[in-house]
């Protein structure tokens, strides 16, 4: 099993989740954060410091589309282990249906 970041980060991004992760395994989009499902330890801290709710088991049904997301952009967005402020309209995106049609970027973010 392993964790990863579904559509409700899109446009959020909050980064609380990245400061509890002992092993470094966000990565950061324009508009998202991704979890490299090979370098995730399984330990789940990340799950519940996530305000938008976007950090899931890939267990959970129906999660291939956004297992394969996220080990994508893993392997080309940049590491970030610090948390930042979320997206400027995070609150008005948070909970939002279809955000990965209408706002997904395959740009990568800042990172640390």
């Amino acid at each position: 099993m392993t964790y990863i970041v579904t559509d409700n980060c899109i446009k959020c991004k909050y980064t609380d989740c990245v400061e509890v992760c002992p092993v470094d395994c966000f990565y950061e989009g324009e508009n998202m954060l991704v979890i490299h499902p090979d370098e995730c330890i399984d330990c789940g801290v990340c799950e519940p410091e996530c305000p938008a709710d976007a950090i899931r088991p890939d267990t959970e049904p129906n999660l291939e589309p956004w297992l394969e997301l996220n080990t994508k952009y893993a392997l080309i967005w940049p590491v970030i282990t610090q948390q930042r402020d979320p997206d400027p309209d995070a609150e008005k995106h948070d909970g939002e249906e279809g955000k990965l049609a209408k706002y997904f970027s395959e740009k990568p973010g800042e990172g640390d």
